[in-house]
């Protein structure tokens, strides 16, 4: 059974570019994203690690931890730093996971038991499905998985508004629309009656029966 929304992400211990790290409590009371990457020394992958170094501030305004994993050792990860900095022109300061027993990749369902137990000898394709990005929460359950093709670099923009999302929508009774983006009006949420929404938001405008939006909330 994969793991899905609202499942607590499983915890683990593992090596990283960091030292030891053991996953919730790494994570603590803050929110996380975990991506995973096939293999090091990769092109696409490559530029996603210093694509994410060059926003890393971005997630810590949200209180977000980053942490990237691959099924190659922890030494490899460091030697690969310098090809992702000349590449994008962003040091990677954030840890990287070597997982090169396949634990966590298993763990989370990105490669299948019979995967075997060592990345010596794999090549990406055998690795493909190591492209997932989850964002967890500060109740450690995953709040957001997707799963990127290898040769599909991936949209790192577009996992920073679903975070903005997903903690808004945590804190309010809102919900937010398709292609939505900070500052643009919110959908109030089925369980808010209409005299309750004037309290809470002021005006709103009734689109249909059940779609009824206002402005995004502040406090």
């Amino acid at each position: 059974m994969g793991l899905r929304i609202n499942d607590t992400a499983p915890d683990f211990t593992a090596e990283t570019t960091h030292g030891t790290i053991h996953f919730h409590e790494w994570i603590g009371d803050g929110w996380a994203v975990l991506f995973s990457h096939p293999k090091n020394f990769t092109p696409v992958c490559t530029t996603e690690l210093g694509a994410m170094a060059g926003i890393e501030d971005e997630f810590r305004k949200r209180n977000v931890k980053i942490i990237g994993i691959s099924v190659d050792p922890v030494e490899d990860h460091d030697r690969w730093k310098a090809d992702i900095e000349k590449a994008t022109g962003f040091r990677v300061d954030y840890p990287l996971i070597g997982d090169k027993d396949l634990k966590v990749a298993k763990l989370y369902d990105m490669l299948p038991a019979d995967a075997g137990d060592s990345a010596e000898g794999r090549t990406p394709a055998d690795n493909a499905t190591v492209r997932s990005v989850y964002v967890i929460g500060p109740d450690k359950k995953i709040k957001l998985v997707l799963t990127y093709p290898m040769t599909t670099g991936r949209n790192f923009d577009e996992i920073l508004r679903a975070i903005d999302s997903i903690q808004l929508t945590a804190k309010h009774q809102v919900a937010t629309p398709a292609n939505w983006k900070q500052g643009d009006d919110v959908i109030i949420t089925a369980a808010v009656s209409n005299e309750d929404a004037i309290k809470r938001f002021g005006a709103f405008e009734t689109i249909l029966p059940y779609l009824r939006k206002t402005k995004q909330p502040t406090a």
